[in-house]
């Protein structure tokens, strides 16, 4: 993966209102619901929206800026790990051999290995030897996975290939939120001589839509209606995340005119309830005005002046 700061073209030292307007804008421009079918469309997407998961985030931007994590997200190992895991212990010359070593005064047997990393360990190494074998839970795992605007609204099951090769299922709650994080108990990495297995945690990041946004539980959607619906009023169908409804446009609506639809937003998890959705009006005109609606005009404005930028206290 490129660097981020390449990806969203910002320089290193972007403050996050940058950063924020060089996301939008890319995003808007490559969102696959804008270029269906489109597979190139949609790599730029995701790479656009990993580049963000990154900067957006102050802690995962520091450990990228430090050398602590790759343009993915994942982990690197610590600087002269490797070094440090031939030598031994303080680059005293111990070599480590699988559960084994050799050091200046002969091999090291596993309890000696557990007692360099801590008591605690140790311990455990003491406890699990009573009982004639060594035992140790697995390590929780964490992995990010994006899934739609929509996805996230009503709830889906997604297949998530993780880096070993193995697939899981992750149900998708309805209302998940961005960046809400997931546990999937016994889906991290196995256990040692019989202990359970870790859990991964699902850090779900939610792709922006084409035109709804959301705030909390409720649902913002700008719709276009024509000259003739907003003057006279009309029955128009519009877009919910649950699917298509009507709505009445009142007589006289104008740009920014904003109607609810009580109950048509996001559920809350928590409270069982659900949200709203608020449609605001944006009034349009035809691409070439004809020469009827022309002098209709025209003659209207001779006898309807009104100020409108005077009402808006721009005079």
């Amino acid at each position: 993966m490129r660097d981020p700061y390449e990806v969203l073209g910002v320089p290193k030292d972007a403050d996050e209102d940058r950063i924020k307007k060089a996301y939008r804008a890319l995003a808007k421009k490559h969102h696959p619901d804008l270029h269906p079918g489109d597979k190139t469309a949609l790599a730029k997407f995701q790479e656009i929206q990993g580049a963000y998961d990154i900067l957006s985030d102050k802690e995962k931007r520091r450990r990228f800026d430090a050398g602590e994590i790759d343009a993915s997200g994942a982990e690197r190992p610590p600087r002269n790990f490797y070094r440090a895991y031939a030598d031994g212990p303080g680059g005293d010359g111990a070599k480590y051999h699988g559960f084994g070593a050799t050091g200046p005064e002969g091999d090291i047997d596993l309890d000696d290995l557990f007692s360099m990393f801590g008591g605690a360990a140790a311990g455990a190494r003491g406890r699990s030897s009573a009982r004639g074998g060594f035992k140790m839970p697995g390590a929780d795992v964490s992995y990010t996975l994006r899934v739609s605007f929509l996805d996230a609204a009503n709830g889906a099951r997604q297949r998530l290939t993780l880096p070993d090769g193995r697939t899981i299922d992750v149900t998708i709650p309805e209302g998940t939120h961005d960046r809400q994080t997931l546990r999937l108990k016994g889906q991290g990495q196995p256990g040692i001589g019989g202990g359970e297995p870790g859990d991964a945690y699902i850090e779900i990041h939610v792709e922006p839509h084409a035109f709804f946004t959301r705030k909390d539980t409720d649902v913002t959607v700008e719709v276009p209606v024509t000259l003739d619906e907003a003057v006279l009023g009309a029955k128009i169908e519009v877009p919910t995340v649950s699917g298509t409804v009507s709505l009445t446009v009142p007589k006289g609506s104008n740009t920014g005119t904003t109607l609810r639809l009580k109950g048509r937003g996001i559920l809350d998890s928590r409270t069982k309830s659900r949200g709203d959705q608020y449609v605001k009006l944006k009034v349009v005109l035809p691409d070439a005005p004809d020469d009827a609606l022309t002098k209709f005009v025209e003659e209207w404005a001779k006898t309807h002046k009104y100020d409108v930028r005077g009402k808006a206290g721009m005079r």
